[in-house]
């Protein structure tokens, strides 16, 4: 009778053990090597995206450059560009967030509101456009007391002929800081009158009024 070898029935071939173990190593290698290549493909990839964002910013930007100076039948190089390095405002003209601000402070005669939006216009800008507290908070701390307290500056709001209060962009004016009182006859014009409260600060005016003004233009770069 042939003599059966119970190790290998009962318990397996025993000399299969180290090839097994073997087999684990190699896959928890494999393993290993594979995590490895994964975490570096994501590495590279949020590399990729972030390099592809700034790109997207870059060009936006180059676009939004380009849609400025196309404001300009020509456009001031040296003004905007000295020593070729371009500066987001004119020279005078001070910078808040995406804007620049002409604060018009010269000595009388000042200007109406129809010759203050020719000036404006003609260096690509327009009457300046209040979009919020913080705006309005910033145009306020720019601006000063002259003459008397009739006087203030140009905003680039007007009514209409049915009594609307239209922004010069063409926006309806629902946004409002008026004194409340009126310093004389309405006006279809609205002037921002220096040291008053500044949610309390707008009035209407003579349009044929003169008083200072100020303008507002994009910013020629993005920062």
């Amino acid at each position: 009778m042939e003599e059966i070898d119970y190790s290998t029935v009962v318990f397996g071939d025993v000399r299969a053990a180290p090839k097994v173990s073997v087999l684990m190593t190699e896959q928890k290698s494999n393993l290993s090597v594979l995590t490895a290549e994964n975490e570096q493909l994501i590495t590279e990839r949020n590399l990729l995206e972030r390099e592809t964002e700034q790109l997207s910013r870059v060009t936006d930007n180059l676009n939004w450059t380009l849609s400025i100076i196309l404001r300009f039948d020509t456009f001031p190089v040296h003004d905007y560009c000295p020593d070729k390095e371009c500066q987001p405002c004119l020279k005078d003209w001070i910078q808040f967030e995406e804007k620049c601000y002409l604060f018009y402070n010269e000595e009388a005669p000042w200007m109406t509101a129809p010759e203050s939006q020719t000036y404006c216009r003609n260096k690509a800008a327009d009457l300046v456009v209040i979009d919020s507290l913080h705006e309005q908070e910033f145009i306020s701390n720019h601006t000063k007391y002259y003459y008397d307290e009739f006087h203030g500056y140009w905003l680039g709001l007007y009514t209409t002929n049915n009594k609307d209060w239209v922004w010069i962009d063409g926006r309806n004016g629902t946004l409002g800081y008026w004194i409340g009182e009126s310093f004389g006859d309405p006006g279809r014009c609205a002037l921002m009158i220096p040291g008053r409260n500044v949610t309390a600060s707008w009035d209407p005016a003579d349009c044929g009024m003169q008083n200072k003004f100020i303008c507002e233009s994009d910013v020629l770069v993005k920062v």
